[in-house]
């Protein structure tokens, strides 16, 4: 995923052009870019713990600090990453590193402020619980009717690491389903394929006949629009709960 960067440019573009489009373009638009080797994540714990084995706690780490907290590491891994550099970076510099990342992770969300969080990134409500499939979803999902009329669609909602068990629209001709992801991270996955990570904007066309799953990431809740496809016959077949540890494997 391409990391963009302006800070180079807003803050020195007039008085360092050079050095601006080495820091937007080089570095962040290219190493940081390269997740073919490093995650975000991990690029994200490498550089948190080089500036603070540099004694560097100023605003820039701050931002690192933030940036990690979104790239994934939790308040217990920051503690943990910044203890263990500890004994190699040193004891000071741990307690300076420790003052900005309590500020950074000072207010962790509950489950009613994440819930909260969700919806105000997406337009559609989340609905209600979705009580009537309960025995077909692993953790609790919501359901909100968009539209009943000509072609149903519907905006559901699955909290972290909720998602539906496998599952067919089968059909005669025509048929399916398409998502469209609005909010959150999740993931699809078809029969015997690899899971497809799913982010808002994503479309996912799924033909008749074909098993399948989606939900949630383990950390994150995730919403998309189900549209149903019309077809002859049409009708859903729910199949067995997807497994405990191929799901826990998902990044």
């Amino acid at each position: 995923m391409a990391v963009k960067q302006t800070a180079g440019r807003d803050q020195l573009g007039d008085f360092a052009p050079q050095f601006a489009a080495l820091n937007d373009d080089v570095l962040f638009g290219q190493v940081w870019s390269r997740d073919e080797t490093l995650s975000l994540r991990d690029r994200s714990l490498i550089t948190v713990v080089a500036l603070m084995a540099q004694g560097l706690c100023d605003s820039s780490f701050r931002y690192h600090l933030l940036t990690a907290k979104q790239n994934g590491i939790t308040r217990a891994q920051i503690a943990d990453i910044l203890t263990h550099a500890a004994f190699y970076a040193g004891w000071p510099k741990a307690w300076a590193a420790f003052r900005l990342a309590k500020e950074v992770w000072s207010e962790e969300e509950t489950p009613c402020d994440a819930k909260t969080a969700h919806q105000q990134a997406m337009l559609f409500p989340i609905g209600q619980p979705n009580d009537a499939y309960a025995a077909y979803f692993s953790g609790q999902s919501y359901l909100y009717p968009i539209s009943t009329q000509q072609v149903g669609v519907f905006n559901v909602t699955f909290e972290p690491a909720c998602r539906n068990n496998w599952h067919v629209h089968h059909a005669k001709t025509g048929g399916g389903q398409m998502l469209i992801a609005l909010a959150g991270r999740g993931y699809y996955q078809e029969w015997g394929q690899p899971a497809r990570e799913l982010h808002p904007g994503d479309v996912v066309h799924i033909p008749a006949n074909v098993k399948h799953w989606h939900g949630a990431a383990k950390d994150s809740w995730f919403s998309h629009l189900a549209v149903e496809v019309p077809g002859e016959e049409s009708q859903n077949e729910w199949l067995e709960p997807v497994d405990d540890a191929a799901y826990t494997l998902l990044p």
